[in-house]
């Protein structure tokens, strides 16, 4: 149950950094709300991943989640490059994260 967590901590912390993008500051009140909503969503789901997995492994897989997320969204919305080292650097944070899941002890 703790990888479910961390995959939904991860998803949520993809809200919030995109709606962080949206918030122009926390200037704009309904983009500000679900950014913090997101967030806090996103850290609950962390705590309770991290009863069973490492912390380590749990804040590295988090934030490669976010990391992928935000960069995926980020060129669909927004229009960033899209170029092939980019996607290879991708790539590399998604064995990661592969990787620790496999050799996670609460696999």
């Amino acid at each position: 149950m703790a990888w479910i967590y961390l995959l939904i901590a991860g998803i949520f912390e993809v809200v919030w950094a995109i709606g962080l993008k949206y918030t122009h500051g926390f200037t704009r009140l309904y983009p500000s709300i679900i950014t913090i909503i997101g967030m806090v969503i996103s850290f609950y789901f962390l705590s309770l991943a991290t009863k069973t997995l490492p912390i380590g492994t749990a804040y590295a897989v988090w934030t490669g989640i976010g990391a992928l997320g935000a960069v995926i969204l980020g060129m669909i919305l927004f229009g960033e490059p899209r170029d092939w080292t980019r996607m290879v650097f991708l790539a590399f944070i998604l064995t990661g994260i592969i990787g620790l899941k496999l050799t996670s002890p609460a696999h």
